[in-house]
C-alpha cells in the first residue's frame, strides 16, 4: 500500500492514476523508515534485490550488491585514514558509479560529504575547501591534478581507484542517528560567498519518501541523471537507489541533447529529472513527436516553468507521460507538486507549483510577517519539522533565514525570499523572487555573489548587477561599476578576470562604465534608475575596424541584428561583444542558410570574429552545399546542446557544469 502523503483535488488525482508504473511492483516507504539512517535504508534494499542494477553507464553494470561492497570499501578506507568522528569530506568527481559509491561510502563512515564540481572555476572550488574545512578530498585519477592543486598542503587527498576492491566485505555495522548530518550542497550566497546547506539523514529520508510517495517510484523505474555536484542530483540519487530502482548517468556535456533522445530510447527511461532550459533545448533538437514509450514521469526543475513548456511537452512527449512541477528548494526538500497531462488546460501563462506535501505547510507573509488571504502576494515561507539543519559555519545566515514556530513544538519557519499567490482551493502559484536572486540559463544566480567578484577588480571601486531581460526574452546580467581612476578596464579585461573565478553563466553579458550611481532619497542605490544598457559597442581591448568586403558586411550585420549592437568591428570577438553559445548557434545558423556552403561546422564556430569567419566562408566559395545537406546541417545545429556550442567556440570560459542549478 502506498502512503498518502498529499490531498489532491480530483482532476489532480485522475492525473495522478496515470503515473502508477505498469508492474505494480512498489517497495513500501513507512513514514517510520526516515528515524534511521541512509546507509540503513539502503542496504534494506540490497538485501531485497542485490542483482537488480543500481548503476548503469554505457556497457558498465553495478548491482546493488556490487555498489554496496564499493561503498564499504570506501567506508573502511576514511575509518582507517580519519576515524570515526563527524566531519566532512569533499567528493569532486564526475557523475557515475564512483561518484554515487563515495557518497554512500563517506555516509556508512558517518562523516559528510560535500559536493563539488571539477569543471567548476578553481576559485570556486578553492571557496568550497575554505567554506566546508574538510580534512580529505576524494577525487579520481581523471581529476587528480586539479583536486592536488585544489587541496594544497592542508587537505589530504584519496584517489578512489587507488582502493583496493574486495566487494565480500561487509557492512560497518556503525549506529548512525537519523538527526546526524548527511551532506553539505552549496549554492550561490546572497552574502557574496557561497553557502553551504546542511541536510541530514531524517530531513533526506523523509523528502524521498514524499517523492516516493506522491508520484509514486517503483523498484521498476529507470532514472536518468543527467546533473551532477547538485542538491537536485543528490535527490534524483537517492530517489533512484533508495527505492530499487536504476540510476543511468548520462553526459549531455560531452554527448550533446540529439544524443539524449536516442539514449532515452534505448535504455527505456521511465524517470526524467531536467533542468527547464535543458529541457527547452532538447525538445528544439527533436524532429518528432511521442518518441518516448516507456516515460512515464518528466520533472522539470531550476526554472519557471511557461505554457510554453507545456505545448513542448505535449507536442513531443506520449500522452502516457505525465508532467511534474513543483516548489523545492535545497533548505525544504519536496514542498507541493502539480501534475500535468496532455488533457491539462492552464489558464494565462503561469504554471502552478501545486498543492503542499504532508508536513510542508506553505504560508504567505507580507512585510510586517501577518498571512495574505488568498489571491494576494506574500513571501512564501514553509512550516516544518523536515527542513534544513541550517547552514555549514553561518549561524548568522541561520538567524535570518530559519526561525522557530511562534506557536512552538519542533517545527521551524524558513524564510524563501520567493513571492507566491495562493488560490482559493490551496494550489500556489510562483510569482518570482523577493531579493536581488536571478535564473540565467536555469541557473540560481545571487547578485552579490557577482558583484563581489567584480569588485575584487583592481580598476573597480563599486559594482552593481542586475538581470534584465533581452529581445527573446531571455535573462542576461548587466554590470554597472565606477572605476577607480580615469582609466576605465576594458570588458575584455574584466570577462577575462571573472572567467577565472566564476562560472561561464555569472559572467555578466554587459558591462556598463558610470561615473555615479543613482541614489534613493534615503541614500541607498536605485537599482531601477540605472540607466538601460544601450547598442554601442562594448570597450574592448582590440581596435574597432569596419568591415570591409562584401562577406565581412553581411556577417557585421547578423552579428549585430542577434547581439543587439549597432557597431561590430571585424576583429571583435564574439563572447567580448556579450555573445554566449545559443546566441553562437544563431549566427551560424545564418550563416548557413544565406551563404550554403559545404563547410565543417567546426570550421565556423572556430571563428570567433568577423575576419575569421569570413575567410573560411571565402575558402569555400564554390563549394555549394544541396538541399538535403542544408538541412542536415541545420539539424544538427538544433541538435547543439550550450556545451558542445562553446567547445566548438574554443572559449576557456566555457568550462562548466551542465545542470542548472537548481534551487
Amino acid at each position: 500500500m502506498i502512503d498518502r502523503v498529499l490531498k489532491f483535488p480530483p482532476d489532480q488525482e485522475a492525473i495522478r492514476a496515470k503515473c502508477f508504473h505498469p508492474s505494480g511492483t512498489f517497495v513500501d516507504f513507512a513514514k517510520e523508515e526516515i528515524k534511521q539512517s541512509i546507509p540503513e535504508r539502503f542496504e534494506k534494499i540490497v538485501r531485497m534485490y542485490p542483482e537488480r542494477i543500481a548503476v548503469k553507464e554505457g556497457d558498465r553494470i553495478v548491482t546493488y550488491a556490487e555498489l554496496d561492497g564499493l561503498a564499504n570499501n570506501l567506508a573502511r578506507e576514511i575509518l582507517v585514514r580519519e576515524g570515526d568522528k563527524p566531519e566532512p569530506i569533499i567528493l569532486l568527481l564526475e557523475k557515475g558509479a564512483p561518484w554515487v559509491a563515495a557518497m554512500l561510502g563517506v555516509l556508512k563512515a558517518g562523516k559528510i560529504f560535500v559536493l563539488s564540481d571539477p569543471s567548476l572555476p578553481k576559485a570556486r572550488i578553492a571557496s568550497v575547501i575554505e567554506g566546508s574545512q574538510a580534512g580529505l578530498l576524494i577525487t579520481s585519477q581523471h581529476n587528480l591534478c586539479i583536486a592536488q592543486e585544489s587541496a594544497g598542503s592542508r587537505l589530504r587527498v584519496l584517489d578512489i581507484e587507488t582502493i583496493k576492491q574486495d566487494l565480500s566485505v561487509s557492512g560497518l555495522g556503525l549506529h548512525i542517528e537519523c538527526t546526524a548530518f548527511a551532506y553539505i550542497v552549496y549554492t550561490s550566497g546572497s552574502t557574496g560567498q557561497p553557502k553551504g546547506v546542511v541536510q541530514s539523514h531524517e530531513s533526506l529520508l523523509h523528502n524521498i519518501r514524499l517523492r516516493t510517495c506522491a508520484l509514486p517510484v517503483y523498484c521498476d523505474d529507470k532514472f536518468a541523471l543527467l546533473s551532477s555536484g547538485t542538491a537536485n542530483a543528490v535527490t534524483s540519487t537517492f530517489l533512484a537507489l533508495l527505492n530499487g530502482a536504476a540510476l543511468l548517468p548520462f553526459d549531455v556535456r560531452n554527448n550533446g541533447v540529439a544524443r539524449l533522445a536516442d539514449w532515452l530510447v534505448q535504455e527505456k527511461i521511465t524517470f526524467l529529472p531536467m533542468s527547464s532550459p535543458l529541457f527547452r533545448n532538447f525538445c528544439h533538437a527533436l524532429t518528432r513527436s511521442n518518441g518516448f514509450p516507456d516515460l512515464r514521469i518528466l520533472r522539470l526543475m531550476s526554472d519557471t516553468i511557461t505554457r510554453r513548456d507545456t505545448d513542448l511537452y505535449k507536442k513531443y512527449f506520449s500522452s502516457k507521460c505525465v508532467l511534474i512541477n513543483g516548489l523545492h528548494g535545497t533548505e525544504t526538500g519536496a514542498v507541493s507538486l502539480y501534475l500535468i497531462s496532455h488533457e491539462s488546460h492552464l489558464l494565462g501563462s503561469e504554471v502552478p507549483v501545486g498543492y503542499s506535501l504532508e508536513d510542508k505547510e506553505i504560508r504567505l507573509l507580507d512585510e510586517d510577517g501577518n498571512d495574505v488571504g488568498f489571491n494576494q502576494i506574500g513571501e512564501i515561507v514553509i512550516r516544518s519539522k523536515y527542513l534544513s539543519p541550517g547552514y555549514w559555519r553561518r549561524p548568522d545566515l541561520n538567524e535570518t533565514k530559519f526561525m522557530p514556530d511562534p506557536k512552538g513544538g519542533e517545527e521551524r519557519l524558513y524564510f524563501t525570499g520567493d513571492l507566491g499567490l495562493m488560490l482559493s482551493d490551496g494550489c500556489l502559484i510562483h510569482k518570482g523572487r523577493k531579493d536581488f536572486r536571478v535564473k540565467v540559463r536555469g541557473y540560481g544566480v545571487e547578485i552579490a555573489e557577482v558583484e563581489k567578484a567584480l569588485r575584487d577588480h583592481a580598476a573597480i571601486s563599486e559594482v552593481v548587477v542586475v538581470g534584465k531581460q533581452d529581445e527573446s526574452g531571455e535573462t542576461r546580467l548587466v554590470a554597472y561599476f565606477i572605476s577607480h581612476g580615469p582609466s576605465v578596464p576594458y570588458v575584455t579585461e574584466l570577462r577575462r578576470f571573472l572567467g577565472e573565478k566564476l562560472p561561464d553563466y555569472m559572467i555578466p553579458s554587459t558591462f556598463v562604465a558610470l561615473e555615479t550611481f543613482p541614489l534613493t532619497p534615503n541614500g541607498k542605490i536605485d537599482r531601477k534608475a540605472l540607466p538601460t544598457p544601450g547598442k554601442s559597442r562594448p570597450a574592448l581591448d582590440t581596435v574597432f575596424e569596419e568591415p570591409r568586403t562584401p562577406i565581412e558586411k553581411e556577417l557585421a550585420q547578423t552579428w549585430s541584428e542577434i547581439l543587439s549592437l549597432q557597431e561590430i568591428g571585424v576583429n571583435d570577438n564574439f563572447f567580448d561583444l556579450g555573445g554566449h553559445s545559443l546566441a553562437a548557434t544563431r549566427v551560424v545558423t545564418q550563416v548557413i542558410k544565406k551563404f550554403k556552403l559545404e563547410m565543417p561546422l567546426h570550421a565556423l564556430f572556430a571563428a570567433p570574429t568577423v575576419a575569421e569567419m569570413a575567410a573560411v566562408i571565402t575558402a569555400s566559395q564554390g563549394k555549394k552545399i544541396g538541399e538535403a545537406n542544408l538541412e542536415r546541417m541545420l539539424a544538427e545545429l538544433e541538435s547543439l546542446s550550450e556545451d558542445e556550442a562553446l567547445r566548438l567556440i574554443g572559449e576557456e570560459s566555457g568550462k562548466r557544469s551542465d545542470e542548472g542549478c537548481c534551487d
